[in-house]
């Protein structure tokens, strides 16, 4: 079959679903994850086709498209922040907001790094090792991608789920980098007493995107959300909706070094609320950020 043919039946089967523009992604993203060719060779080769095998193969993920699961967890992968990322239903799928996140610590450790050897080329910052934790990593994207840019970084990584450190071990296997995984519930004592973490004042960098949606908002999630991907990871009740961040922020007191940085990715109704847990904990050059789209989801705070 001819990939113009094939990719006129993904736009009929799907367009009222989707829409035209997103229908177009889905297959060139199918051809580039499955046959590595890229959108232009279409162009150049009108008649480019395809074998059965490989038709067949874009069957089943226009079934899967029609049951509105994920394109990202069809093709088993995703891109973030320039890497590749494996990718199924026991990890979230990583967001734009979140490689947001990734980009302004990036950004900010190199900042401080530079100023800090401008002034004195002898600063410990710039001599030590840098320690890093994200909390509650799910694949991995946040923990590799730093790990990725910031080689001379020990970086550590928890998640309450074995399966989800799966996935990040091989993420951090395919993608060249060492993590330290630890399966660990931020909300039981055994991640205080974990033997890589216990020692107190001892990272400069505390990241977590953790659960964060409120069950009152349900309604607001695209049903490819709500119905595939992992509720313990998006959901929190409505009563206690800043319960990770008030426990993430009470071991960060502990365990970051002084003038240590803590980030979050938020919701983007609790920024106020959110901020609050870090001006009560004295934090200081508290900064809030908004992403791309103008919404409160990036927190950042500094340990005197």
């Amino acid at each position: 079959m001819k990939a113009k043919d094939l990719k006129d039946i993904f736009h009929k089967e799907l367009n009222q679903i989707y829409g035209k523009d997103e229908v177009a992604s889905f297959f060139y993203l199918g051809l580039e994850h499955h046959l590595n060719v890229a959108r232009i060779q279409l162009q150049l080769e009108p008649e480019f086709t395809l074998s059965k095998t490989e038709v067949d193969f874009f069957f089943e993920i226009l079934e899967g498209l029609k049951q509105q699961k994920p394109i990202q967890y069809l093709l088993g992968e995703t891109e973030f922040y320039g890497l590749q990322f494996k990718v199924n239903d026991y990890v979230l799928i990583p967001r734009p907001e979140t490689e947001e996140l990734v980009d302004w610590i990036l950004k900010s450790y190199k900042s401080r790094v530079l100023s800090s050897e401008l002034s004195n080329p002898k600063s410990s910052i710039v001599n030590r090792q840098l320690k890093i934790l994200d909390i509650g990593t799910g694949s991995g994207c946040i923990a590799i991608s730093l790990a990725k840019h910031l080689p001379e970084a020990q970086v550590f990584a928890v998640d309450i789920s074995e399966s989800a450190i799966e996935i990040a071990k091989e993420n951090a296997d395919s993608n060249g980098v060492e993590v330290k995984f630890i399966k660990a519930d931020i909300l039981e004592s055994s991640l205080w007493e974990d033997v890589a973490l216990r020692q107190k004042g001892s990272f400069d960098i505390i990241v977590s995107n953790p659960p964060y949606v409120r069950e009152l908002e349900k309604q607001e999630i695209k049903p490819n959300v709500l119905d595939n991907e992992p509720h313990l990871a998006l959901f929190v009740e409505n009563d206690n909706p800043l319960i990770f961040y008030k426990a993430i922020t009470d071991f960060a007191v502990d365990k970051l070094k002084s003038n240590g940085s803590l980030y979050f990715e938020i919701n983007q109704y609790l920024g106020q609320e959110t901020k609050q847990l870090l001006v009560d904990a004295e934090f200081k050059a508290i900064e809030l950020r908004e992403d791309l789209n103008g919404n409160d989801r990036m927190l950042k705070g500094t340990k005197k």
